[in-house]
């Protein structure tokens, strides 16, 4: 009986991976979770550039607030109608079609004014839509 018991032991225990492996994916996975950005982005040390003094600075174009409501719409905070907005629009859009397009909807508007808006903005070309739910 001795004997078996010297053999049995002789034999090389097998450690299992897939908990191992588990216990680790779980780990990362709470580290990924808890790790708070701005942590990483205040200790991020990144110098810029310095900007050319002999460039000649651009004229930004300002920006085309459209608000959307149950009655209609807003145009940099003045109501129009469908034809007003069109024509305000035509008017950026010969300035500039890169000029930024802010279009604000409340809860409660259509969204047919929506799609409407966007549309106008699509047939003058303007790139540079942004929409925003408030």
């Amino acid at each position: 009986m001795a004997l078996r018991r010297a053999k049995l032991s002789a034999e090389d225990p097998k450690l299992e991976m897939t908990p191992m492996i588990d216990v680790v994916f779980q780990l990362l996975i709470f580290f990924v979770v808890t790790l708070k950005q701005e942590d990483i982005l205040s200790r991020l040390m990144a110098a810029r550039p310095a900007p050319d003094p002999n460039a000649v600075p651009e004229n930004q174009p300002e920006l085309i607030n459209i608000a959307i409501h149950r009655g209609g719409f807003l145009f940099k905070g003045r109501p129009v109608t469908l034809e007003g907005l069109d024509r305000q629009i035509e008017r950026y859009a010969a300035l500039s079609k890169t000029a930024n397009v802010l279009v604000r909807c409340t809860a409660d508007s259509p969204h047919a004014f929506l799609v409407q808006a966007l549309d106008i903005c699509n047939k003058h070309g303007m790139q540079n839509l942004s929409i925003f739910s408030m």
